[in-house]
């Protein structure tokens, strides 16, 4: 008789499946990086998909050298501002932020989002700040980015999202230096990343409402003989008699969707200031006209339309050759049906 080998449906890994608490995502680590400093992230909304005719460049690839038809995600990034810098500090207790310095100017809508300080003595703070840092007591730097939607046509909000970016580098006083720069001023994202690099995509992805266990988790729908009452899409028992509660690793009914998910190693193949020259006849479905700088990004990704899309450089390149693609033709046939 056949060794019958059925792994469990689903996957154990993000249990408990519950509702992001955020609809911006947080990165809780990022890729080292040795060398000048430099901001690791960048954010951008979601507009939809489309495909391009590009020369597979892949080596040992069954069609290397050949035009070849890929499916890209159209992302579009409008220019992000520094509102604050934050440091942070690792002791017995762990890493928590020891203060931050505030931008003179920020956006007024910027108060609709975070409660902005009224009395903000900016050198007392930077002094505070350089003192840890020369006492060696400062373990990281990150900036406080905001987006600016009301630059957008396709996304129907001009409230920013605000997010943690981390500044890294071989020195962290250069690390330092570089966000006091930065601070109050613009930062075209287009700067941050490179046609044909690795990055890391994330987004909270499109929320289901609460489904059944068949669908959450992919078990079986049971057969005529082992459904009488009418019950097709439940399990078959509820686990063990002991202990004596239902175990978590049952698979049931409850929310899908709607979680934090990350895309890792997405492959950048275009970017570009013109956003009009690559929107399809009507306008992209559900979004409308790119008016931004944009981004196209190899596959798909995750979250809706409209979505705030976060990305970071690859924190597994591992051996990834950065090669510039030669992108030939970008649909801009009707998507309309």
């Amino acid at each position: 008789m056949a060794n019958i080998h059925r792994p469990r449906r689903g996957s154990l890994a993000y249990s408990p499946r519950k509702r992001a608490k955020s609809q911006v995502p947080k990165y809780q680590s990022w890729p080292e990086h040795k060398g000048e400093p430099v901001l690791q992230g960048i954010a951008g909304y979601k507009v939809g998909m489309t495909h391009v005719i590009m020369v597979d460049d892949h080596k040992s690839s069954p069609s290397e050298g050949r035009e070849i038809m890929v499916p890209v995600t159209v992302v579009e990034v409008p220019k992000m501002r520094v509102a604050a810098v934050r440091a942070y500090v690792t002791d017995s207790y762990g890493r928590h932020p020891l203060t931050e310095v505030w931008a003179e100017e920020l956006d007024p809508l910027l108060a609709k989002r975070v409660t902005l300080p009224k009395e903000h003595d900016r050198e007392a703070v930077l002094g505070e700040i350089r003192a840890r840092l020369a006492a060696g007591q400062v373990s990281d730097i990150v900036a406080l980015v905001y987006t600016q939607p009301a630059a957008t046509t396709g996304v129907p909000k001009k409230v920013p999202e605000l997010m943690e970016t981390r500044i890294d580098g071989t020195s962290i006083e250069g690390c330092f230096d570089l966000a006091t720069s930065l601070l109050g001023k613009e930062i075209d994202p287009l700067s941050l990343v490179s046609e044909g690099q690795y990055v890391d995509v994330t987004a909270i992805t499109k929320g289901k409402g609460t489904q059944g266990a068949v669908k959450r988790w992919g078990i079986q729908v049971r057969k005529r003989k082992h459904s009488r009452g009418g019950k097709k899409r439940h399990i078959g028992n509820l686990g063990p008699w002991n202990p004596h509660h239902v175990r978590w690793q049952v698979p049931q009914m409850g929310q899908l969707g709607y979680q934090q998910r990350t895309e890792f190693n997405k492959r950048i193949l275009k970017v570009g200031t013109d956003g009009p020259s690559i929107v399809p006849e009507g306008g992209f479905l559900h979004y409308g006209i790119v008016r931004n700088s944009y981004i196209m990004i190899k596959g798909s990704i995750p979250g809706p339309t409209k979505r705030l899309i976060r990305i970071r450089p690859a924190i597994r390149q591992g051996e990834h050759a950065i090669r510039s693609p030669a992108v030939n033709y970008v649909s801009l046939e009707s998507k309309q049906g």
